[in-house]
């Protein structure tokens, strides 16, 4: 009976490798649900050549922005051709179950985790008129004036991190929404908004030129490329630390030999040091979580944010 069995067991396998190795058979698509010129988006431009020479096919990086992010989710969530990936901010698909009333999938059966690719820590940043230089001066001017506070997506990890820190220490600002950090970033600014909290990837630039003003690092230590910028934990909230998780999901129905293949091919890439160096000198470091590892850190990532939207009562439609 063993016979058999291992019979079956050995061509399943190697059923397998052969579909590892027979794939792609086509252009490859990188679905960022976000504008362009996010930190979801900046990863993906800087793997798309490397994985494409390593696929031996074309890797289109193809922005799909709307609902917060999940349209472009639900797009790779329902996607059958086996040739669609999805880079976005794993912590922000993690909090979606819990902000929305209704969503067209679910990110724990729908979606099967890749790779985690890199993390940057939020900033803190203010326009430079604004009239504060650390945490506790922007809270104070926050009760004296109105304060807008320029969010990435209603129910992203940005906008949770920014009702945390006012729930911490008695802001109070007006949440102005956003459809990705890029526009959000942009209007603080222009001066169209006051404040805003954006992964350090795509925020730095802007700090680096005085364009904005930074408070605070949402890390548990202090950043290197930044080391005169206290923590919004020294500051008075204990062991305030959020950021940003860009990772790799595909289609729950993906072969395991696949997604194997393609998180090899990640990693390699994401280490090397090329990619290394760029991601640290914009304040990001490589965060590599296994395909087995990826469920436990997106429920981790899941019940942590569940309670601040309940304390926040952040609920979308």
């Amino acid at each position: 009976m063993l016979k058999p069995l291992l019979a079956a067991a050995v061509l399943a396998a190697s059923s397998a490798s052969a579909l590892a190795q027979g794939w792609p058979d086509k252009p490859l698509r990188i679905v960022v649900p976000y504008p362009p010129g996010g930190s979801s988006d900046i990863i993906a431009r800087a793997i798309s050549q490397p994985l494409s020479e390593a696929l031996k096919q074309t890797v289109i990086v193809d922005n799909k922005p709307g609902a917060n992010g999940n349209t472009g989710t639900d797009f790779v969530a329902k996607s059958t051709d086996g040739h669609t990936l999805l880079l976005c901010d794993v912590g922000a698909l993690a909090i979606s179950p819990s902000v929305y009333l209704k969503l067209p999938y679910d990110p724990s059966k729908d979606l099967r985790g890749v790779s985690m690719l890199a993390y940057s820590p939020h900033l803190l940043v203010v326009h430079p008129s604004v009239k504060a230089n650390n945490l506790k001066e922007l809270v104070a001017l926050s009760q004296k004036e109105k304060i807008d506070f320029a969010v990435t997506a209603m129910g992203s990890a940005p906008h949770l991190a920014g009702v945390a820190v006012e729930k911490a220490t008695k802001a109070k600002w007006e949440y102005i929404p956003y459809k990705g950090g890029s526009q959000a970033v942009g209007d603080t600014v222009a001066g169209q908004t006051h404040v805003v909290m954006n992964g350090m990837l795509a925020t730095l630039p802007f700090v680096q030129s005085g364009k904005l003003k930074v408070l605070g690092v949402s890390k548990k230590s202090r950043v290197p490329l930044l080391p005169e910028v206290p923590t919004i934990a020294e500051q008075g909230i204990a062991g305030f630390e959020s950021g940003t998780w860009q990772g790799v999901l595909m289609p729950a129905a993906t072969p395991p030999a696949v997604v194997s293949r393609v998180a090899t091919e990640l990693a390699r890439i994401i280490q090397s040091p090329e990619i290394q160096q760029r991601l640290a000198s914009q304040g990001a470091e490589v965060a590599l979580i296994a395909p087995a590892d990826f469920g436990p850190f997106f429920e981790r990532e899941r019940a942590k944010w569940a309670k601040v939207v309940a304390e926040g009562n952040v609920k979308l439609d």
